[in-house]
């Protein structure tokens, strides 16, 4: 084959290859698409020739007419129009080094370019413009000449001078001024740039560098690359001076409008400045934004507007140490070696400048500007600063200010090349460079920052001890900083901005310098504002609002990078071990920790013992005499204003483990006691600190046993406490107080037991209570005394031995005593005092000059005339006071044994002469009816026919005239009626049911009568709320049979709860005390609700008697999208509204859209319901969606793959989910028509709200829809290819369309199916041995396949089998259908429609043995991933997916055959025919069953034959 080539070779003959040089250069010449293209190119080759002066003339043709006629006529003072006057000729000028041969010589070298690796235009196609066509063919030719001798001085000047073809007005004064002063920035030699139209100077330009100064190497910093090739040795810092002079006519020229970079683009082909050069037109680089036209003004256009500007370039000297191979081609491509040494600069303007420079920029016009505009810092990150190489390309840097080194830009210089490999290590590495040296900038800068802010920090002060106006001017520095290289998009390569902000961060390793609230310090030691902190964290470096809000950029790359975090729980303890706290300071620290501790997962006993030991509370006045320290540690108690210790004074003598009530009291009391190991302080515990011996012995003004009016202080303090005191408590106070003598008496201060009450005071000599306030003693003070032992009666001996002895008292006063201080009475004074013959009886007493005789109680009857006229000893009552049976003093006397009825002798005589109602049963007496004793035998009662009972009608009577006086009366005779209740008739016991006799106990200790009808017998569970309702008796077993044969009922019934709710609801609601109870009381409605009468429902509907809760933003903090908001950040409003008026949440997703604009139902079922019945409408069916799809991506495999996933895995989710019926049936949507996937660019979803007056509307991307046309089309899924598949999102919109009614929790489950391993699955208990079984033989077959890929070239041919193949046929496979076999690779893709649809039983496809050749496996990332982690079956093995169209060729299957029909039906008859009733509990499976060859491919069949029993375990 070689000798044939080398034969061919020697036979041919050469022809020269020709180049169309027009067609090139115009070629090469529309890749220059910049603008001031020709000019960038003479100026950069004038500083190459190390020129330090340009001049650029515009000629007309009047004045070149004039020129060549060397007239001296004076020009025109009038001006001509700057836009529209047209030139024909411009000449370059430069004083630089003059022409040399060689430099003739390479003119006439097209791309050869400067050789010198120290010019610029080393990396450029050059463009030397002494060229022209000869006779107008396409040959370029050169032509030099020599210039005539003159007599004079040589000219300094090399002129280049230009004829244009056609007219045209020159550039846009004011832009190419605009252009000429960012030029020369970064030249070498070029300082002076002169502008001339004809003879007149519109602009003069004039760069003044100034000294340099050697700033060295920012330490920690990597100076050199990765790779090594470049390493930067010092840097400089050369402040730049620009004085420009520009003519005010300039100032006229400015463009149309304002362009946005954005909207720049190529210009059309109309006729312009440079197209009557070159032939053609258009920009493709983006350029600084023009100037629109100024407003008119008075102005002369001669005069000379002077301006100026004053930069910072940052120099870094580079060293570069290439190897030879990277040298070669980096040769090769640009044709000179690349240089060992170089700079790179970069424009920093501070702060200051910028300020300046702004300043100057508002003295312009404001529809003008500044002509120093492109120069200022770039802030907004807008695409104006760009990379200079030489001059500015079209690259951004996507920083704050332009930047100048040694790149190797694209043919057309507009980016860097970052394609050509070995070019691309060459510009990387000064990106790296670039990178590094901007971050030295801004770590100078900060340096400066902090040298100033630490000078100004007072010695011995905190670093927040700043000057404010000081600090303010620092921090706007270091934001000036932070915003200067914040790292912006760059354009048109991003990767630009990419690796310099990677140098940036990375040269730096993890020190980063950054402006906290505490001076310049390292980002890992500065925090993020958090307002809860800020109260109490006075000196922890925070980043401060404006810098975090000013640089946000920065701050987020600091936050990516780990390098800035938030403020947390060590920060905390290290300020607060540093000083201590003020109370302001205090109070938010321990509201922070109140917070967080609710949070029980967070902080542990542990973390509670740190801060407390840590926090220490400072009151007072630093450093003076009231200045008190108290470290939280000695803090065991504190005041809690909500309970009895609220009346504890504050200025009295208090214990030192006590919380100062000035923090205590913003707190509640449930908090301090679960966050802190602190209890309340109760009043005994602070009467126990005060009666202590070292309190009292301080200040005798606070002894209670010194100071009257402070025991009288504290008694009454103790008395305002007494009601809400425990037992244990009272019992604890009056330990402390019996012993000491606290009690101010008119004898001076005595013990409890040795004072007296005033009632008490029958002898002037007794020691009363008497307090020093003249205060009256009665209610909880008097109950206090009680408590303490201070007596109400003198002893009963004294008074016989000093009243009743001196006959100074009548019975009746004697009673009236006695009465009055019978509670007081002990068991032992009760039983003396009914032995002691201390009355006298009538008539006894009216014997002159005879001693009375003294008789027992139990002696003598009560004086009414029926016993007195019956001639029994009555007791002497006197005439001054009236008897009354049912007074206290009587009752009293009955107690003692007074007697109200004569023994049974004189009974029998009374009842045998006379008819009394007297009865048998003893039980009638409680109701104050006659009773024989229980002594009368049953035959003396027979013959004195005696009745047993009263008439119920008397009973009823007596009921209506006197009903019971007291509960405990009531409970007696309740009792007896209950044992007659049978005796009563139906009109009695319905009268009795509307009779005032159930005596009620009041707030304020009356009583109050009630119907039976209208109380209620309740227990605990009621009496907690109920009992606020209605009102509960209970008068035992007995009597509570009478009062629910007179109407007395249980417990109220749904309807008269439901009455009483309709009467007030506010008022139920307030009873509840909170919607727990309310919500209970709510649900004990719903399930009665059928017992509700149809009126009162009606009334229902139309009250607002229903709990609704709304979500709405805590005060103080401000209103957020509510799916970026904590939970945290909302409150829930409660409300009571009509049915109408409240929403039942049954959409997740819309409610957290709209949910703080209306008020939901309970999230409960039985509630949901109700609330339903009642007229409460679903959210869901308020809520309108509608889809807003891009354009559809066609053949998606991400589509087909998830439908796929779908229908695999929805048995199992059907499975699990019993609770709701399904729309449709699973076979239904394994149709390819009735279930669609589709994939669209971007999915957006608008939810409208109508709800009465509201109308809300919200839109949001989505990853996933759902949607269907009516009740019988197809369901459709559309899923969105920009974003990654959220599950959720098709599980939820799934649920909506396969569900009549979904819950939430049918999406996660569904979810969780969706996006969980197979195998992780089965652990679970799901039933996925079948998809596990048909991936375990996918794979074998694939691994098979490959081995034999490697020999099979040729087609397989097709074979046939036992009974005719056909494809799979677009019918939907359900879960428990025989599986299609794996698909046979397919040679070609075949037409579409070509499938067969023969489904027929007899038509089956082989299993697939390892002779099958696989299928090409998806390149889809996403089906790969899901395919490795078990998510999904591959696509082409896919049941749902049929893979084999009628055209795919089959493999034939050498190594197994089908199972016949005949064998397979043989063991179904097997199966049937071994059915048989079991007696036993066991069922032993067969140990040998007839193989069916498929089932060793998938199913759900057991085919292991393995012995095992079933047990029976319920039946």
């Amino acid at each position: 084959m070689s000798v044939a080539r080398d034969a061919l070779w020697a036979s041919g003959h050469d022809e020269s290859v020709e180049v169309n040089q027009r067609a090139l250069i115009d070629k090469v010449l529309a890749r220059y698409s910049g603008e001031f293209t020709v000019f960038r190119e003479l100026l950069q080759n004038s500083d190459d020739a190390q020129a330090t002066a340009v001049e650029i003339h515009f000629d007309t043709q009047a004045f070149i007419d004039k020129t060549e006629e060397q007239s001296e006529s004076a020009s025109s003072k009038m001006l001509p129009d700057l836009k529209t006057t047209v030139v024909h000729r411009w000449s370059f000028k430069n004083n630089g080094i003059i022409f040399r041969d060689e430099d003739w010589n390479r003119l006439k070298k097209i791309a050869e370019g400067n050789p010198d690796e120290e010019k610029i235009g080393a990396f450029g196609v050059e463009q030397w413009m002494g060229f022209y066509w000869k006779d107008k063919k396409d040959q370029l030719f050169a032509r030099r000449g020599q210039l005539p001798s003159s007599d004079g001085d040589r000219s300094p000047w090399t002129t280049f001078e230009m004829a244009l073809r056609e007219p045209a007005p020159i550039p846009v004064a004011f832009d190419f001024t605009r252009f000429l002063t960012s030029s020369i920035t970064f030249m070498n030699y070029l300082s002076e740039v002169s502008l001339f139209l004809d003879d007149k100077c519109l602009a003069r330009l004039k760069k003044t560098p100034g000294i340099p100064k050697e700033l060295g190497l920012p330490k920690g910093l990597q100076t050199s690359t990765s790779s090594g090739i470049m390493s930067v040795k010092d840097i400089k810092c050369i402040p730049l001076h620009i004085q420009a002079e520009v003519m005010q006519w300039v100032y006229t020229s400015g463009t149309e409008k304002k362009r946005p970079l954005s909207s720049l683009k190529p210009k059309s082909g109309t006729g312009g400045f440079f197209s009557s050069l070159f032939g053609f037109a258009g920009s493709s680089t983006p350029q600084r934004q023009s100037t629109p036209l100024p407003p008119a003004k008075d102005i002369d256009p001669h005069t000379i507007n002077e301006t100026s500007v004053a930069l910072s370039i940052f120099s870094a000297n580079v060293d570069v140490r290439l190897n030879k191979k990277v040298a070669g081609e980096l040769h090769r491509s640009t044709k000179k070696n690349p240089p060992n040494k170089l700079k790179y600069e970069l424009i920093y303007t501070a702060k200051d400048e910028y300020d300046a420079s702004k300043r100057e920029e508002e003295q312009q016009p404001a529809t003008i500007g500044s002509i120093f505009q492109g120069l200022r810092a770039d802030l907004e990150g807008s695409g104006a600063t760009r990379i200079f190489i030489g001059h500015a390309t079209g690259q951004t840097t996507g920083i704050g200010g332009h930047m100048a080194a040694r790149f190797i830009p694209t043919v057309e210089r507009e980016s860097i090349d970052l394609m050509d490999r070995n070019v691309a290590i060459w510009n990387k590495e000064l990106l790296f460079v670039g990178g590094f040296l901007a971050r030295a900038a801004y770590e100078m800068e900060l340096n400066s920052v902090k040298s100033h802010w630490e000078g100004a920090v007072p010695l011995g002060l905190p670093a927040t001890s700043v000057d404010e106006q000081l600090e303010t001017w620092l921090r706007s520095r270091s934001l000036h900083a932070l915003r200067f290289f914040t790292f912006h998009q760059s354009t048109p390569s991003a990767e630009v901005s990419l690796h310099l902000e990677k140098a940036f961060f990375d040269c730096g390793g993890t020190y980063f310098p950054l402006i906290s609230t505490a001076g310049v310090r390292n980002a890992s030691d500065v925090r993020l504002p958090d307002p809860v902190f800020s109260p109490f964290l006075k000196q922890l470096p925070v980043l401060p609002e404006d810098i975090l809000t000013g640089a946000s950029g920065t701050i987020a790359t600091l936050q990516g990078r780990g390098l800035i975090k938030s403020i947390g729980f060590e920060d905390v303890l290290k300020e607060l071990r540093s000083r201590p706290l003020t109370e302001e300071e205090m109070l938010a620290c321990l509201k922070w920790w109140i917070g967080v501790n609710k949070e029980a997962s967070k902080f542990q006993n542990t973390a509670r013992t740190q801060f407390l030991n840590a926090a220490i509370l400072s009151i007072g006045k630093p450093g003076s005499d009231e200045e008190k320290i108290i470290p939280l540690s000695s803090v065991r108690s504190f005041i809690n204003n909500r309970t009895a210790s609220a009346v504890i004074p504050l200025d009295s003598p208090l214990p030192d483990h006590l919380l100062p009530s000035s923090i205590a009291k913003h707190f509640p009391p449930d908090d301090l006691a679960v966050s802190f190991p602190w209890t309340e302080l109760t009043v005994p515990e602070w009467l126990a600190h005060i009666c202590s011996i070292p309190v009292r012995k301080v200040n005798a003004d606070v002894d209670i046993t010194l100071s009257p009016s402070w025991a009288e202080r504290v008694l009454m303090i103790v008395a305002k406490a007494w009601p809400n005191l425990p037992g244990s408590a009272k019992a604890e106070i009056y330990i402390q107080l019996r012993a000491l003598a606290c009690i101010p008496t008119s004898a001076g201060m005595k013990t409890p037991d040795q004072s007296y009450f005033a009632q008490a005071n029958i002898f002037n000599d007794l020691p009363v209570v008497t307090l020093p306030s003249g205060a009256a003693i009665k209610g909880p003070l008097e109950r206090v005394l009680v408590a303490l032992g201070v007596r109400k009666h003198v002893d009963l001996q004294v008074v016989f031995n000093r009243m009743i002895k001196t006959n100074e008292w009548t019975v009746a006063d004697l009673a009236k005593y006695l009465v009055s201080v019978q509670s007081t009475l002990s068991p032992e004074e009760w039983a003396r005092l009914k032995m002691t013959a201390a009355f006298s009886k009538e008539e006894a007493s009216k014997e002159a000059g005879q001693k009375v005789t003294r008789y027992q109680a139990q002696q003598l009857y009560e004086p009414v005339d029926v016993l007195r006229n019956l001639g029994l000893p009555i007791m002497d009552w006197g005439r001054q006071t009236k008897w009354r049976s049912s007074s206290d003093e009587a009752k009293f006397l009955f107690e003692l044994g007074l007697l109200r009825y004569p023994p049974l002798p004189v009974l029998i005589n009374l009842c045998a002469s006379a008819d009394s109602n007297v009865f048998s049963t003893p039980d009638w007496a409680t109701m104050g009816f006659l009773v024989t004793p229980v002594s009368v035998q049953i035959d003396a009662i027979t013959k004195l026919k005696i009745k047993q009972h009263p008439p119920t009608a008397m009973i009823v009577d007596l009921l209506e005239r006197t009903p019971p006086k007291d509960q405990a009366e009531a409970r007696a005779w309740f009792a007896v009626l209950g044992s007659r209740v049978s005796d009563f008739t139906p009109h009695e016991l319905q009268r009795m049911s509307q009779l005032k006799i159930v005596p009620i106990p009041s707030k304020d200790d009356t009583l109050r009568w009630l119907e039976p009808n209208r109380c209620y017998f309740g227990g605990d569970a009621q009496g907690k709320f109920h009992s606020k309702l209605f009102v509960f008796v209970s008068f035992g077993l007995l009597a509570n049979g009478f009062l629910t044969a007179c109407g007395t009922k249980h417990e109220p019934s749904v309807e008269e709860v439901v009455q009483i709710l309709l009467e007030d609801p506010h008022r139920f609601y307030a009873s509840a005390e909170g919607p727990a109870q309310f919500l209970a009381e709510l649900r004990n409605i719903a399930v009665n609700y059928k017992l509700i009468k149809s009126g009162t429902i009606a009334r229902m509907k139309r009250a607002a008697i229903l709990l609704g809760s709304k979500r709405q933003p805590r005060k103080g903090g401000e209103k957020q999208d509510s799916d970026d908001v904590d939970e945290e950040d909302w409150e829930v409003q409660y409300d009571l509204r009509k049915a109408e008026e409240i929403i039942i949440a049954d959409d997740t997703h819309a409610l957290q859209a709209f949910g703080d604009s209306f008020f939901t139902a309970p999230q409960e079922d039985i509630l949901e319901a109700f609330y339903s019945q009642l007229g409460s409408r679903r959210l869901s069916s308020l809520v309108k969606e509608e889809y807003q799809p891009s354009a559809e991506i066609k053949q998606s495999k991400i589509a087909a793959e998830t439908r796929a996933l779908i229908l695999e895995r929805l048995p199992l989710f059907l499975h699990e989910h019993s609770h709701a019926r399904t729309r449709v049936s699973y076979t239904w949507l394994t149709s390819q028509v009735n279930f669609v996937v589709k994939t669209f660019g971007k999915l957006a979803v608008k939810k409208s709200l109508i709800f009465g007056d509201l109308r809300l509307s919200r839109q949001q991307d989505a990853s996933a829809v759902a949607s269907r046309t009516g009740n019988t089309g197809p369901i459709n899924l559309w899923i969105a290819g920009n974003a990654q598949i959220d599950m959720y999102e098709v599980a939820i919109s799934l649920n909506r369309l396969i569900f009549d009614a979904p819950r939430a929790n049918d999406a996660l489950l569904f979810m969780t199916i969706l996006s969980t391993d197979l195998k992780a699955l089965k652990r679970r208990g799901y039933n996925v041995d079948r998809i596990l079984r048909q991936q375990r033989a996918e794979r074998q077959a694939i691994e098979k396949a490959k081995s034999e890929s490697a020999t099979l070239l040729s087609k397989p041919p097709l074979v046939n089998v036992e009974s005719p193949m056909s494809p799979p046929s677009n019918s939907p496979m359900t879960p428990f259908s025989p599986p299609s076999a794996p698909p046979v690779p397919i040679i070609s893709k075949p037409p579409k429609g070509r499938q067969n649809n023969d489904t027929s039983a007899s038509n089956l496809i082989p299993p697939t043995t390892p002779s099958n050749p696989p299928p090409t496996p998806s390149r889809n990332p996403l089906a790969l991933f899901r395919r490795k982690s078990g998510l999904i079956p591959p696509t082409e093995l896919s049941p749902q997916i049929p893979p084999v169209t009628s055209k795919s060729p089959i493999t034939p299957n050498t190594n197994s055959h089908v199972t016949p029909l005949k064998h397979i039906s043989s063991n179904i008859d097997m199966a049937i025919k071994a059915c048989r009733p079991e007696s036993g509990n066991l069922l032993r499976n067969r140990q040998e069953m007839r193989q069916v060859q498929e089932s060793l491919d998938e199913g759900y069949c057991d085919v292991s034959g393995r012995v095992g029993d079933l047990n029976l375990i319920g039946g």
